[in-house]
């Protein structure tokens, strides 16, 4: 994609020489013979640099960037005076006014398109690190809700805590509103466990002595199973 350069001078014969120098660049020019005609065509089009003259019929040069910069639409566009006005002072009126270089006529094509390539960069970079900037905020908030989410989540699962209050012969629990209950009821309503029932080897032997004996021999011959 080419990037756009809008000249603005009242003389053609510069429009033409620098249209040809820049055009060559590789770059897309358009032009405007006045400051008016100009903040019109950059309220409708995007430019990437403005080449900008100083002394110019109705608005001059200074007025129109400061237009540029007070316009939110506008004001990152890096504007270079190219000029005929020498002076000191009006070089440093024209970077107060927000221009990004100040170049003097007749110019130097080598030096014209070394910093017009300079400022095009300094524009790619700055939209670059808002692009990121604008991506990291992004994931950042993507990570905060994940973060709330897993909260959420978090808040959620049951644990158990403290000291449970259990009767010694028939082991249930008291819960917190006084009232006794099986364990694993208790249990299950107070974590995410769940049981399986079986006997223990007392139990088994207790209740199902021919099985509990069949099984201790069992595992005492082994090679027999």
């Amino acid at each position: 994609m080419e990037n756009k350069i809008l000249v603005v001078d009242d003389i053609k014969k510069n429009i033409q020489l620098l249209g040809s120098v820049l055009g060559k660049a590789g770059y897309a020019v358009s032009y405007a013979t006045a400051g008016a005609k100009a903040l019109e065509m950059v309220a409708i089009e995007p430019f990437d640099l403005i080449l900008l003259d100083v002394m110019m019929p109705g608005m001059d040069g200074f007025e129109v960037c400061r237009r540029l910069k007070n316009d939110t639409a506008s004001a990152d566009i890096p504007v270079l005076f190219l000029t005929a006005k020498t002076e000191q002072s009006d070089i440093v009126r024209g970077l107060e006014e927000g221009a990004v270089d100040y170049l003097t006529k007749p110019f130097n094509t080598a030096e014209l398109l070394a910093r017009v390539k300079t400022h095009m960069a300094l524009r790619q970079a700055r939209a670059d690190l808002l692009a990121s900037k604008v991506e990291l905020e992004e994931k950042n908030q993507a990570l905060e809700r994940l973060l709330e989410e897993n909260e959420r989540a978090l808040s959620e699962i049951k644990t158990l805590r403290g000291i449970l209050p259990i009767c010694s012969q028939c082991k249930k629990i008291r819960d917190d509103e006084g009232y006794w209950t099986q364990i694993e009821t208790y249990i299950q309503a107070h974590s995410l466990a769940e049981f399986s029932h079986g006997l223990c080897r007392d139990c088994l032997k207790e209740l199902y002595p021919e099985y509990a004996d069949a099984i201790t021999k069992s595992r005492q011959n082994p090679s027999k199973r």
